[in-house]
């Protein structure tokens, strides 16, 4: 190839603002493509007067409120001290959680962003849960070994009952007949009356139990400990322990498919999740994913899960029919929990939502076409942790 004319050298030379023309309309095209980008991830289900947020509680006793079509942070609202099981209300503008430090369950309202009522439920609570109506909310107390039932349109506890040693969770079954109490420090399995919060059985379990799933038709539960490497697996219409189940290493997360069929268990100690029957109480597959998978999110069709690796800084997504594991997707230092855009089972989501700990922030990644990958990052503060999407 002949070498450049001394005429051709000089006329690059001597056009400087056709090279500064060049990088300006690059960099114009770059933006432009990334807004366009950030447009189509966004929510295309909402209707005009609709608002979709994501709400983030953080370290320093705040929750971050964030905008999910215009992608930014909105608000900051002080709540309290040690925030815990944020959660949004299923039917109500109001997204609610606990202050186990302060011993009172907080109510947001999403309207305003304003913290409309704080409500007293006992020391030390962790967690709270919905009833299937929506009408009432349970918080267990570990600290006073009680369990609580808040009416959600009074704010007013309605209902008060005696549990086992250090309550962590109660939990109300699909059936709205029972509440399940998960006792830490008893491993027991307490079963309550639903409107009375009388007990009335109670279960060993596998030591030191943190969490619980029931199956859709309120047959069977299945009980985690983060300490131990096995599952328990309770008859709740006998009110009798079945077995409890050896796995590969010590959990820390489980996730139920909607038609009850398999129960997913994520072991960051085994480096990888277990599929378990759930007729059978059989252990199936085994799914290698990588350093310290966490937490778990299924699709509303379960044909795909995201579990997020601590260690790595990633997600990965998991075809579940065929037990193969996609490419990562980078997040940010230490993600934790995370959530679609979408809870409705007849949207398909557009946007994964990951709260990184590490980072102190929420990572935004885009689901739609043949690539899923980061859109954005928005700040939120200090050690993040629960994660609450509201559309309303």
């Amino acid at each position: 190839m002949a070498a450049p004319s001394c005429s051709e050298e000089s006329l690059f030379v001597k056009n400087p603002f056709r090279n500064a023309r060049v990088i300006t309309l690059t960099i114009v095209l770059l933006v432009g493509a990334t807004i366009l980008l950030l447009r189509e991830q966004r929510a295309s289900f909402l209707r005009p007067g609709l608002r979709l947020n994501a709400y983030v509680s953080t370290g320093d006793g705040v929750v971050a409120v964030l905008d999910l079509v215009r992608l930014r942070a909105v608000a900051r609202i002080g709540v309290g001290p040690g925030l815990s099981g944020m959660r949004e209300h299923p039917t109500r503008a109001e997204v609610w959680g606990v202050s186990s430090q302060g011993g009172y369950a907080w109510v947001l309202n999403a309207n305003v962003n304003q913290i409309a009522a704080r409500v007293p439920v006992g020391a030390m609570p962790f967690a709270l849960d919905f009833s299937v109506d929506g009408e009432r909310v349970y918080a267990a107390a570990s600290g006073s070994d009680a369990v609580v039932a808040i009416d959600c349109q009074t704010r007013a506890v309605v209902a008060r009952g005696r549990t086992g040693h250090e309550p962590v969770l109660a939990r109300a079954t699909p059936d709205g007949k029972s509440v399940l109490v998960v006792n830490r420090r008893d491993a027991t399995l307490g079963i309550h009356d639903a409107k009375t919060l009388v007990l009335r059985g109670t279960i060993p379990v596998v030591a030191q139990p943190e969490d619980v799933a029931v199956m859709a038709d309120s047959s069977v539960a299945f009980v985690l400990s983060r300490t131990e490497p096995r599952l328990s697996i309770v008859d709740l219409r006998r009110g009798v322990l079945l077995t409890n189940l050896q796995l590969a290493g010590k959990p820390s997360e489980m996730l139920l498919k909607p038609d009850g069929g398999e129960l997913f268990v994520i072991s960051p100690e085994a480096h990888g999740l277990q599929a378990i029957n759930t007729w059978t109480h059989e252990v199936g597959d085994y799914v290698l994913l990588g350093s310290a998978p966490t937490h778990g999110l299924l699709l509303p069709d379960a044909s795909a899960m995201f579990v997020t690796d601590t260690a790595a800084g990633r997600v990965a997504p998991v075809d579940i029919n065929n037990r193969r594991v996609g490419r990562p997707i980078s997040a940010g230092q230490g993600p934790g929990e995370l959530r679609f855009d979408s809870n409705d089972p007849d949207v398909k989501p557009s946007l994964l939502l990951v709260v990184n700990e590490g980072s102190g922030d929420l990572a935004v990644i885009g689901l739609r076409g043949g690539s899923q990958s980061l859109l954005t990052m928005i700040p939120v503060g200090p050690r993040p942790r629960d994660l609450a999407v509201k559309l309303f």
